[in-house]
């Protein structure tokens, strides 16, 4: 949370938060044409746990995590990485995108994809040896690909795609992980498997970040939330944050009261 304390010796101001968050962003503000996607929002990441971007139908969720990666050109705002500038961290950071901006036709293999995430290791000349071929296995193996390791990366289901992508995100062996949507359009058994594995991640005491749209199991999967609509709506952890009146803000009223009724058991 952002959060100004007092003290003995006067005040911690909110930026020391700042320092020590995995992602942090302040006064974020990207434009498509005159109408802003995000406006003036600040985002304070908590380390070690699982948070959640949730918010309606182009309210800029996956707009404000590219921009924060600089993927896409902010007008105005900053983002750190552990204190640091995006660029001094890339090497800690590991991204999932969207699966439907992906070109599935390019022909590659599936753990050439994955060995993809070792780019760092490999280098300029992109040698594999054994010992990097051992570790995409065993990050398909995390996700439950491994005997797909051959094939086209072009000639599997959407689940299994998305899985693969995680697998070159685990090979980047990174700090912070920012996924964009990884359970859309998923089959169950994909989702409980990308969750296992993003659980186990924060579990491991790194941080995770999803853009996510299915209210029904943020309580479930999350520690934390981050509610949008171009603005920041609220955030902190799901107990606090995760209530009929923040929702309700962040979706303008549109939230009908059969979803209010299925949420019930979930909501702070």
């Amino acid at each position: 949370m952002n959060l100004t304390l007092a003290t003995r010796d006067g005040f911690i101001a909110a930026e020391d938060t700042r320092a020590s968050s995995p992602l942090a962003v302040r006064g974020l503000t990207v434009s498509y044409g005159q109408k802003p996607a995000v406006f003036s929002v600040d985002m304070t990441v908590e380390p070690g746990a699982m948070t959640a971007i949730i918010g309606p139908n182009g309210a800029g969720k996956s707009t404000l995590l590219k921009a924060a990666l600089g993927i896409l050109t902010p007008l105005a705002g900053q983002t750190t990485v552990f204190g640091q500038p995006v660029a001094a961290c890339r090497d800690r950071i590991a991204y999932v995108p969207q699966r439907a901006s992906v070109d599935w036709d390019f022909p590659t293999r599936v753990i050439d994809v994955v060995l993809m995430g070792l780019y760092r290791q490999l280098g300029l000349l992109g040698r594999v040896r054994g010992a990097h071929r051992a570790k995409a296995l065993e990050c398909l193996s995390r996700v439950g690909m491994e005997d797909f390791a051959a094939r086209q990366i072009g000639q599997l289901s959407g689940g299994q795609q998305q899985r693969v992508f995680l697998a070159r995100a685990l090979a980047q062996d990174a700090d912070l992980y920012l996924l964009d949507e990884p359970f859309a359009g998923v089959d169950a058994a994909t989702e409980k498997a990308i969750i296992a594995v993003l659980k186990s991640l924060r579990d491991a005491g790194k941080t995770v970040v999803a853009v996510h749209h299915d209210l029904s199991t943020v309580a479930e999967y999350f520690d934390h939330v981050f509610l949008i609509n171009t603005r920041r709506v609220a955030e902190g952890r799901v107990e606090d944050v995760f209530t009929e009146e923040h929702l309700q803000a962040a979706y303008g009223g549109r939230l009908a009261g059969a979803q209010m009724d299925q949420l019930s058991g979930t909501l702070g």
